[in-house]
């Protein structure tokens, strides 16, 4: 290939980097707020959030894609760019498959440590944040790495709108040269290789946060609570009550 036609593939690639960083974050803010949302106490709470995963997970991405960019303007009069259409539709979809997994790591979570934090008086704010995050985030690591190549397979889904992915350039590169088998080759390892730093950095990411597990993440908390306690007198009535029982 030319250089001309290098830089072409180069610039798809890149492209491709942008749309799946975008989507990426979406899908996991998505996938928090709706997990943590599935795990609610409150009925309608769980009913909305169920609602949204089953109508995004039994949806099509490329439909979903159509929709965003040629309906959603037809009907809404919001004409989004590709990147952003793209984006919208791959985090939401791949966002209603990440909040099965942030709820199902929430549900693993031993009981018996939720019950630790009520004791400790935490609020379900301080619980969720102090316990139950710090040990259920370490066993998503795993299957959300299956996701994030997912959802870098399914960028190639963009090119059905015209943007200058990764896929539609080597579909130019190829009409230009007339050489499917040498281009498509290049695309595959190309995507390979991304693929492969993601799961390298996802697995260093992993062992990194369970390096953490294990230790009391409400101790600090607990700490600063039992010494705001003896400062205000309850430590020392406890030492007399202690005292007078001695004598």
């Amino acid at each position: 290939m030319t250089s001309g036609l290098w830089e072409l593939v180069l610039k798809g690639v890149w492209t491709t980097v942008q749309l799946l960083v975008f989507s990426t974050l979406l899908a996991i803010a998505v996938s928090f707020v709706v997990g943590v949302a599935r795990t609610h106490r409150l009925w309608i709470v769980r009913f909305v959030a169920g609602f949204y995963t089953e109508v995004f997970r039994g949806t099509s991405a490329l439909v979903m894609i159509f929709w965003v960019f040629f309906v959603l303007p037809v009907a809404f009069g919001w004409q989004l760019v590709p990147m952003w259409a793209g984006t919208l539709a791959l985090g939401l979809t791949y966002g209603a498959y990440g909040s099965e997994i942030v709820r199902g790591a929430l549900n693993a979570v031993d009981p018996a440590q939720k019950e630790g934090g009520i004791a400790l008086g935490f609020t379900p704010w301080q619980r969720l944040r102090l316990i139950v995050l710090p040990q259920a985030v370490p066993e998503m690591i795993p299957t959300f790495c299956n996701l994030l190549i997912e959802l870098l397979k399914g960028t190639a889904l963009v090119s059905v709108m015209g943007m200058g992915d990764l896929t539609f350039s080597a579909n130019l590169v190829r009409l230009a040269l007339q050489q499917s088998a040498e281009i498509y080759t290049y695309i595959l390892l190309i995507y390979f290789v991304i693929a492969f730093v993601l799961t390298r950095l996802m697995r260093g990411l992993e062992k990194r946060l369970k390096a953490g597990v294990g230790k009391d993440p409400g101790t600090e908390w607990a700490a600063r609570e039992l010494k705001r306690a003896q400062t205000t007198g309850v430590g020392a009535a406890g030492g007399a009550g202690m005292g007078g029982g001695a004598a």
